[in-house]
């Protein structure tokens, strides 16, 4: 029989044995401690077993070259787990004797990273508390200053995340791109799973817009409520009637945003939500039915420019383009029989539009 042929009966002996009897007490935690080298194991224990066998014979019976044995024969005498005086007198050592300084080293190193742990949450501590000083340093008295874009996103995901029974809120300027609505629907999906009751006001733009249709139809299948109005009175964001989000300049998102958490303010800022609520029609509803008078948006139009706003920004704040808002100025002109911006005002008081 050749030497390989040898060495294959013994690796099928040891697996039959592995199989009828286990891989012996020990053999699982002693692999661990040797790094998962079950080979070691094996040698070991046959250096037990049978003191005094040469490395070649140690191969013959494991079915292993004479240098994978060796190899674990010198891995072995680094644990101090082996005694050897010459190539063919091996003898075992105790494993309470020859690992215990394996184990104390292991304990060391154990200990080194506990300590390495505790100053990682020292750590942590400290920089949150450094961060809670930040975010309340321009803010007292239940209000708080985030500033720009990035400072308002994060505090916007943290609400999502933390918020446990409704969230409310107004959305001006129209339709929002497919990739902002992308972006909203994984933290919207997570709050309505969670139970959480959302309701949002939007401007009766958005009805003109495809992506912000199927997004709005997409929230409502899984219980959130959508309503549109004409005109909404700013940007705003209620959590848990406790918390509320409002923009430091209307006119410029990128400001940021100031956080309010006065009670007083807090009630206020709730009444004018379920005021403006009220108002507002249910997106699944539809548009409401055409009749000759105004609609709804058209007269939030006609004030704004009584107002003495510009077609721009009037359009702006109605989330409409500034060919859209000039369009409906038109049909307006139109119906009333007016030929100037003068003439409609009159003509529109007339007909007790406004």
């Amino acid at each position: 029989m050749s030497g390989s042929q040898v060495r294959e009966a013994a690796r099928a002996r040891r697996t039959r044995e592995v199989r009828e009897h286990g891989p012996g007490p020990g053999h699982a935690p002693l692999a661990a401690l040797l790094g998962q080298d079950e080979t070691c194991v094996d040698v070991y224990r046959l250096v037990i077993a049978e003191p005094g066998w040469p490395a070649d014979r140690i191969a013959g019976r494991l079915g292993l070259t004479e240098g994978e044995v060796r190899s674990a024969l010198d891995r072995l005498a680094g644990l101090s787990m082996l005694y050897r005086a010459g190539s063919r007198d091996i003898a075992a050592v105790s494993p309470e004797v020859g690992l215990a300084a394996h184990i104390r080293r292991r304990e060391s190193e154990i200990l080194a990273q506990q300590r390495e742990l505790a100053a990682v949450e020292a750590c942590a501590a400290e920089l949150t508390a450094v961060y809670a000083a930040q975010r309340a340093r321009h803010g007292n008295q239940g209000m708080e200053i985030l500033e720009g874009v990035g400072e308002v996103r994060a505090y916007l995901s943290e609400v999502a995340r933390n918020v446990d029974g409704e969230l409310r809120a107004f959305l001006p300027g129209g339709p929002q791109s497919p990739e902002d609505l992308a972006a909203s629907r994984p933290l919207d999906e997570w709050m309505l799973r969670a139970g959480v009751r959302l309701r949002t006001v939007y401007l009766d733009s958005v009805r003109n817009d495809r992506s912000s249709t199927e997004y709005a139809q997409w929230l409502a299948r899984l219980g959130g409520e959508i309503r549109t109005i004409p005109s909404l009175p700013l940007r705003m964001l209620i959590a848990d009637r406790s918390t509320a989000l409002l923009p430091l300049d209307p006119e410029d998102s990128g400001a940021g945003a100031v956080v309010l958490r006065a009670p007083g303010v807090i009630d206020a800022l709730l009444a004018l939500f379920d005021f403006v609520w009220e108002q507002a029609v249910p997106f699944e509803t539809g548009r409401p039915p055409a009749t000759e008078g105004p609609s709804q948006q058209e007269l939030e139009l006609l004030r704004l420019l009584e107002r003495g706003l510009t077609d721009e920004v009037a359009g702006r704040k109605l989330g409409l383009s500034l060919r859209t808002t000039r369009r409906m100025m038109s049909g307006i002109c139109s119906r009333l029989g007016a030929r100037s911006r003068f003439e409609v005002g009159v003509l529109a008081e007339r007909a007790g539009w406004l």
